[in-house]
């Protein structure tokens, strides 16, 4: 029995020393209160991530604690957590700027999003809304398009900001019909609608929250919107492939990782108790709310949809040689 015990220490003593993680007790999780590291106060990731929190200090018996890292696309806090330890006590809810874009919007990055984290789930995916100022006279997207390259050097699209889904969603649209669409940067997406709304510029995508109520006040007019379904709170506005632009699709999401090394464990708990709360009605309807669709799906999924996320923009980033300031 002692011999069995000297084993055990050494054996302890040794995966210390060579940086081997222990595994957290997923039946014992958590032991102390859950840091989630998320993007700004009063944003899409920080309403969605409150209302999830919630629920998970109600089953887990200890706090959850909201951690905003404003600025610089999120990626900020994504590299906070990727020097946290992995226990699952800080957990992360990124997006798809930080996790798939930010790779080929910046030389460097103080993280690897693939190396670095250990993916939860996809939470959720949110559209956007190709719109347009009364003034132009495309009552579809096939008109629009056909406005759009009989316009004299090109025309003016509204965007949120440079890297932002609605900016590189622009680019996308560009890249796929050769029209010329000259992206006019604001400073977000609230600025960029009202910029539509005001004629400003006469055209360009916005999130469902930041364009839906000008739509529905005849302010601006919608012509499709880029989810491969319609969108449950707008159900009138068609797909840009029922519109005439098969496979035009470009959503943006938000999704929960882990640290890289979290154990196996400790991963499957953490997604089974979140995949069983964004199945909810009631999380449901923070989501539609907020002008977004539950995604939850497995591990592996999410993994796989980030892959193939990065993929994709980096197509479309290095075609357009953005960059970010």
């Amino acid at each position: 029995m002692r011999a069995l015990q000297r084993i055990a220490i050494v054996s302890l003593l040794v995966a210390c020393d060579t940086g081997a993680v222990v595994p957290a007790s997923a039946q014992n999780y958590p032991t102390k209160p859950v840091r989630i590291i998320t993007a700004g106060a009063g944003t899409f990731h920080d309403i969605v991530t409150r209302q999830l929190g919630q629920r998970l200090s109600e089953r887990w018996g200890q706090p959850v604690i909201v951690d905003n890292r404003p600025g610089a696309g999120l990626t900020i806090g994504t590299a906070v957590t990727a020097k946290s330890h992995p226990d699952g006590h800080t957990l992360l809810m990124s997006d798809r700027t930080a996790l798939a874009a930010a790779p080929s919007l910046h030389k460097s990055l103080p993280y690897d999003p693939v190396k670095d984290f250990a993916p939860i789930t996809l939470a959720a995916l949110s559209p956007l809304m190709l719109v347009a100022h009364p003034s132009v006279p495309a009552s579809n997207l096939r008109e629009f398009i056909a406005y759009a390259k009989q316009q004299p050097g090109g025309l003016n699209i509204a965007a949120a900001g440079p890297g932002t889904a609605t900016h590189m969603t622009g680019e996308q649209l560009k890249q796929i019909t050769g029209v010329n669409l000259v992206s006019v940067q604001y400073k977000g997406g609230g600025a960029s609608a009202l910029a539509i709304v005001s004629g400003e510029t006469k055209a360009g995508f916005g999130s469902v929250p930041n364009v839906l109520p000008h739509v529905a006040g005849g302010r601006i007019k919608a012509y499709a919107i880029t989810s491969r379904k319609r969108f449950s709170g707008a159900p009138d506005i068609p797909t840009a492939t029922e519109a005439g632009l098969p496979g035009f699709e470009s959503e943006q999401w938000i999704g929960m990782l882990a640290p890289a090394r979290t154990s196996s464990e400790l991963i499957s708990r953490l997604n089974r108790d979140m995949v069983e709360f964004l199945q909810t009605p009631e999380m449901q309807a923070v989501l539609r709310a907020q002008g977004a669709e539950p995604a939850p799906g497995t591990p592996a999924q999410f993994a796989a949809f980030i892959k193939s996320e990065t993929i994709k923009l980096k197509k479309v980033i290095e075609s357009a040689g953005i960059r970010a300031e």
